[in-house]
């Protein structure tokens, strides 16, 4: 009887420990691609910012 309990609580533990990893890895797949969508998002809007700014630069020198 002994047995089966010990048999029956480590495969309970295990089935525990499993899940708890699959969802542990899923999470951080999850902050992995926001960080990601940050990040493109950031050097998306450095990429805009500088080209405004190389257009305002040549407009500011074609008046000139």
């Amino acid at each position: 009887m002994v047995k089966v309990g010990t048999y029956f609580a480590m495969t309970l533990g295990a089935f525990i420990f499993w899940q708890s990893m699959d969802k542990l890895h899923v999470w951080i797949a999850l902050h992995q691609d926001e960080k990601n969508e940050r990040l493109e998002k950031e050097a998306e809007i450095r990429r805009v910012r500088e080209e405004l700014l190389r257009q305002q630069a040549n407009q500011r020198d074609s008046l000139a």
